[in-house]
């Protein structure tokens, strides 16, 4: 017979509710971690929804009502179709970059600033978690935008805002946001303060979002700025996104679809590096 003292520490091991002390529970991927950490990004950017979502919305809107009205007149066609129509796409793959870029950025810099930050790094969740939460909000926020957008500008008279090549605008959407949630990331990881993320919006991410080919096409450029044009991967963003609503492109297609995916690679593993040393995270 066993005494009572036996039988109680013998119940937890026999009952398979407990493990042993060093035992690992969580498997290759903490799902349940790095699901909360979506969650935790999404539900951020849903409560401030009229700042997050709709407001790029109507700054949109104003880029087509004044661009349609300076430029659009006389029935001016770009590629074949009405101005309106070829400005669309463009406007909303900008909305689309520039927010995601703004949600990881925001979310790592807030999080460093008011000392919250070491709620993310004290669970257990590894660097390839941390940057699968992250992503993930930054890229949710990012077609949020994009659906807001499409929307109004579907509504706005005299543009086609139907969507033709449907993989187009899933890939290139899909590849522009992930790599302006991997450049918000790095640019959070690398702030000190808000100006510094600020100045990387202002010289780095809008130049690069305006200078794309958003409202003209590169047949109107020659020299420096038509070869600057082409290595700028918003161009390509752009230029594949509206690809699915046009049904044609200004620039070669498959080349642009391999061009974004080399540089998600590579920002994905210089992202994930940083993460895994905590450079400005953990110091």
């Amino acid at each position: 017979m066993t005494s009572p003292a036996q039988s109680a520490s013998a119940a937890p091991r026999d009952s398979g509710r407990f493990h042993e002390p060093g035992v690992q529970r969580i498997g290759v991927l903490n799902w349940y971690g790095t699901r909360t950490l979506y969650l935790k990004e999404v539900r951020r950017f849903l409560k401030v929804h009229t700042q997050t979502i709709w407001a790029p919305a109507v700054t949109t809107l104003l880029f087509l009502a004044i661009f349609t009205v300076a430029l659009g007149r006389g029935g001016q066609t770009i590629l074949g179709v009405p101005f309106a129509s070829f400005l669309g796409p463009g406007l909303i793959a900008m909305a689309m970059l520039q927010n995601a870029f703004a949600n990881t950025s925001s979310s790592l810099l807030i999080g460093k600033v008011q000392g919250t930050i070491v709620d993310i790094l004290m669970p257990p969740l590894s660097p390839g978690e941390l940057l699968l939460g992250y992503v993930g909000g930054g890229v949710t926020r990012a077609f949020a935008v994009g659906a807001a957008v499409w929307v109004a500008i579907a509504l706005w008279p005299g543009a086609d805002a139907t969507i033709r090549q449907p993989w187009a605008v899933l890939y290139f959407g899909l590849m522009g946001s992930a790599m302006l949630s991997f450049l918000g990331i790095l640019t959070g990881i690398w702030a000190e303060k808000f100006d510094h993320g600020a100045a990387v919006t202002n010289f780095v991410i809008q130049p690069l979002s305006l200078l794309s080919g958003t409202f003209y096409t590169l047949d109107r450029l020659s020299g420096v700025w038509a070869a600057i044009s082409h290595a700028n991967p918003f161009f390509f963003i752009i230029d594949g996104f509206r690809y699915g609503f046009l049904g044609q492109s200004d620039g070669p297609l498959a080349w642009g679809a391999l061009y974004l995916l080399a540089i998600n690679a590579v920002l994905g593993g210089i992202t994930y590096a940083v993460l895994r040393t905590g450079w400005r995270l953990k110091a």
